[in-house]
């Protein structure tokens, strides 16, 4: 069965893989980015909050390719890193986080920035009341009240991670047990007239993305009846 087939698994693995690092450090960015967004005023605060939306508007393939030119040891950038830390981007699994996390940062931002502006102010006066610092109030007051948009965030940017085909392309590859997710196996696997695999990498991304939307669904649900 090709389902037991150690390439397929490997591939899936690497995509979930890849989701689950890029979800888990998107939360803490996203929540850091949402609360200067809502509780703070600075300069160009404006110019920030395009600059979180623009992967919403921008085609993948422009992405990637600025990916590729700043992470190219041909380039400064790439260069840096490369002579004074030994790190490649270019076609490495790190670079295929680093993109992911730019690149699936408005899908985790947008809702819990929404949650915080829903957030009773007369709570967190409350707590400042009491003598909580900013801190204290954020992990104890304002993330607690929040936690549908945070759920609904690690939701829509593990999927979108997972379901990512440009960047991960552009700056990837499709390197095998290093950089190869299952959205570009498909494309390889057509490309080699191997439909069976190509179905299976396929329903595999269905199946997931149906049961990821149905639980948020549900999630919502419970705590929007209340």
């Amino acid at each position: 069965m090709q389902i037991l087939n150690p390439e397929f698994l490997q591939t899936l693995f690497l995509t979930f893989k890849l989701a689950f690092i890029t979800t888990f450090l998107l939360f803490f960015i996203a929540v850091a980015l949402a609360y200067a967004l809502v509780y703070t005023n600075f300069r160009f605060k404006s110019v920030v909050q395009v600059i979180v939306s623009m992967p919403l508007v921008l085609p993948p393939s422009v992405l990637g390719f600025y990916f590729l030119m700043a992470f190219s040891p041909a380039n400064f950038f790439g260069r840096f890193l490369d002579e004074t830390f030994g790190i490649k981007l270019v076609f490495s699994f790190e670079g295929l986080v680093i993109a992911s996390i730019i690149f699936s940062l408005p899908f985790m931002v947008s809702p819990i920035q929404s949650a915080f502006s829903s957030v009773p102010k007369n709570l967190i006066e409350v707590s400042y009341t009491l003598g909580k610092s900013k801190f204290i109030t954020l992990l104890r007051v304002i993330i607690p009240s929040s936690k549908v948009g945070i759920f609904t965030g690690c939701v829509l940017a593990f999927a979108h991670t997972i379901g990512e085909f440009g960047v991960v392309m552009m700056i990837g590859g499709h390197k095998k047990g290093e950089t190869l997710v299952a959205s570009i196996a498909i494309y390889d696997e057509l490309e080699a007239l191997n439909y069976t695999l190509a179905h299976q990498y396929a329903f595999v991304l269905f199946a997931l993305s149906f049961i990821i939307l149905l639980s948020l669904f549900f999630v919502n649900k419970k705590f929007t009846s209340f």
